[in-house]
Order: C-alpha cells, then structure tokens, then sequence
C-alpha cells in the first residue's frame, strides 16, 4: 500500500492506505476521508475532489489533462498546485504525498 495524507483546510490530517491503480479521490472516498466529495464520480466534470499539491510533488505525477484544466478554470481556483484528485492514479512513486484539501468543494 502506498500511504497518503490528505489534510483538510483546517490542519486535520487524515493518514491512509492507498491502493495503486485506483485515483487518490476514489482512496479518499473508500477511506471516509471528509473533504474530498467526488460528485461526479471521476469523470472530471464537477471539481467537488480538488487537492492542492506541492511543487515537488507535482513532477512525479501525470500532468493535468484536456478535462482537467477547463474544469479547474471553471471553479476559479488559483491555487498553483491545483488538480483534480479523481486524475491522479496513485502509483508507488506517490508513497509519502501530503495534499491539502480547500475550505470547501464548491465554489
């Protein structure tokens, strides 16, 4: 298992199992952790799982793709290390990644 550590807005940190192949929304929503609603089931179409990740961690995954960006435009997130955790498979190159979740999914 790779562990990942979604801290929500407020500094709660939640530590978990993830299980690669799956997306870190879908690890997140399989392991209640609060923040992370995934409305729209991963499809990219609701930006309800946003994270914000850090510089160094952004290089080790996949950049963000044709349905991402136009959903993260449309939500007016500037944050620089905005995506959309429903299109970022967790692999093992990922264990240790902390993300942090906004004050709240919908804008």
């Amino acid at each position: 298992m790779v562990k990942i550590t979604y801290i929500e807005n407020n500094g709660t940190a939640h530590m978990i199992d993830a299980r690669p192949g799956l997306s870190l929304m879908e690890n997140a929503v399989k392991n209640c952790v609060p923040g992370i609603v995934g409305e729209c089931g991963g499809s990219a179409a609701c930006g309800t799982c946003r994270i914000y990740v850090d510089a160094e961690w952004l290089a080790k995954m996949n950049e963000p793709g044709t349905k991402e960006l136009p959903v993260i435009e449309f939500v007016g997130d500037r944050n620089p290390g905005v995506r959309l955790s429903c299109q970022i498979e967790v692999t093992e190159t990922l264990d240790g990644l902390r993300v942090r979740m906004p004050k709240e999914q919908y804008s």
